[in-house]
């Protein structure tokens, strides 16, 4: 019902600026009970304001208060664009009010027009996309469907770079309030807003800008190195906060792929991953994946990281949801064939241990792996050439307990625990025990294949199989009890 009498004060105000006035007939129709209306109202504010900011009728500069306008030596032109200018402000702050709405719908519109109002702005583009970005990450509800629906605009570099600056000011505000403590709403909007961000490559990429400059070429925003530097900023004031535990994992798993590569300085991120390793389970694997990117690809100093690796290894990590995932990182954390031997055989000697209660899925990924092992590290075989290992395995020279593995003494032991699972009650495993009696070859065993390995694909495995017919040899029935020579059967047949 009011979409008639909208349209009318929209051409009012459009066609004559004595009727200026009307425009408070649209904006409080943006405060309307029914949805329907607030929708109209956001339609006619995007039409009119985008109009008058083509037309150049928004006063541009530092805004003056309208007492001071109406009071100063302004002219009459400069009077009407300083009071529109406050209208389009009064209409700003309504729509970031409305970006709160309980109706999807209503938020959505409210967005694009303030989007919309920001193609069209030059003069004041950075504090409405402050507005914007503090829309999308409120504090106490989850924001994901109205950010995806945003997420079109971050292709422009423009918005990218300014939602980047928006995000960093907004998290150093919220989160010093509340010192410590996480806001898990608050810091999953600021990872769902930040983490599909994609960095150009490089400067000559940078070419689709919302917003148009007369100088592109002097404009800061069109420069690679400023968007590096928001960016790592942005990031690196994120995750200096304490986060809530599933944003751990998240942030992790794009770390190397979607932050790392975009930093100047990816060493910066230490703290970080420091902290995350503190956290315990996959996410302390996921964090030393981390560790290990910038030891190998950006000169990171950090000589605890196996020992860290080494402390991770417990009787769980045989029956954990991540155990590929762990064994796979591991597998390329000790792939160097540089690493020292007392260090490989410790690890060689606490998974054997372990393995003494693992599942048989778990035993017959890990043989293989501790094989190739001994292939890459061809002095710890002396591990598998000691003749069958302590007769009391209180004898056992091997200090499990050790959290160093420099002082574990893990090369003066043997692989006894590995020569009793030749001895396990499933056959499969026994026989890749038994590989251990022989000869290794120099090609490395493919494990991918063993990782993801279940118990129910081994149980599925062994019901398919089919064993052959053994002949026997025995006595045929001739009588009921079916014994030679039997009284019985002398006397009664079966018929």
């Amino acid at each position: 019902m009011a979409r008639p009498a909208l349209a009318a004060s929209l051409e009012a105000v459009l066609g004559d600026r004595g009727n200026a006035n009307r425009v408070f007939e649209i904006l409080e129709l943006l405060a309307a009970k029914e949805e329907e209306d607030v929708l109209c109202a956001a339609r006619t504010c995007r039409r009119l304001f985008a109009a008058l900011l083509r037309r150049g009728e928004l006063f541009a500069g530092s805004l003056p208060a309208e007492e001071d306008a109406l009071r100063g030596n302004y002219s009459a032109e400069e009077k009407y664009k300083i009071w529109m200018r406050h209208r389009y402000n009064d209409c700003v702050e309504s729509l970031s009010e409305l970006l709160g709405h309980d109706s999807f719908q209503v938020k959505e519109s409210s967005l694009c027009t303030l989007m919309k109002f920001w193609k069209g702005s030059i003069a004041f583009p950075r504090h409405l996309l402050k507005v914007v970005v503090n829309g999308l990450i409120p504090i106490h509800e989850d924001a994901s469907l109205l950010i995806s629906r945003f997420q079109e605009y971050m292709e422009y570099e423009d918005v990218r770079y300014f939602v980047m600056k928006a995000v960093t000011e907004s998290i150093g505000q919220v989160m010093q309030k509340i010192k410590e403590r996480p806001l898990p709403f608050y810091q999953q909007n600021v990872f769902s807003l930040i983490s599909p961000i994609n960095m150009p490559n490089k400067e000559r990429d940078m070419v689709k800008f919302m917003m148009k400059q007369d100088n592109q070429e002097e404009w800061k925003v069109s420069k690679l190195q400023a968007h590096k530097q928001a960016f790592e900023r942005m990031w690196l004031t994120f995750l200096k906060h304490q986060l809530p535990s599933g944003l751990y994992k998240k942030v992790l798993v794009i770390l190397h792929d979607s932050i790392l590569p975009y930093m100047n300085e990816p060493t910066l991120m230490i703290d970080f991953l420091t902290v995350a390793y503190g956290v315990g389970g996959a996410i302390s694997l996921l964090a030393l994946n981390g560790l290990f990117i910038l030891i190998h690809q950006h000169n990171l100093e950090y000589p605890d990281f196996y020992k860290k690796l080494y402390s991770l290894l417990d009787p769980s990590i045989y029956h954990v949801k991540y155990r590929a995932r762990f064994f796979h990182l591991a597998d390329l954390f000790l792939s160097s064939s540089h690493l020292p031997a007392y260090l490989v055989a410790a690890f060689i000697k606490r998974l054997s241990r372990l393995a003494l209660t693992a599942p048989p899925e778990a035993l017959l990924m890990v043989i293989p792996f501790i094989c190739n092992l001994f292939r890459r590290h061809p002095a710890c075989k002396v591990l598998m050439h000691r003749p069958n290992g302590p007769q009391d395995l209180s004898e056992d020279p091997y200090i499990m307990e050790q959290e160093e593995p420099s002082e574990s003494r893990a090369l003066e032991s043997s692989l006894w625990e590995l020569q009793s699972l030749q001895n396990h009650y499933h056959p499969d495993v026994a026989q890749a025990a038994a590989i251990l009696n022989q000869s290794l070859s120099e090609i490395e065993d493919d494990i991918s294949g063993l990782l993801e390995l279940s118990a129910s694909e081994l149980f599925d495995k062994e019901i398919k199989k089919t064993s052959a017919n053994v002949p026997l040899e025995f006595e045929q029935v001739r009588g009921l009890f079916g014994k030679k020579n039997d009284i019985i059967a002398e006397h009664f047949a079966l018929d």
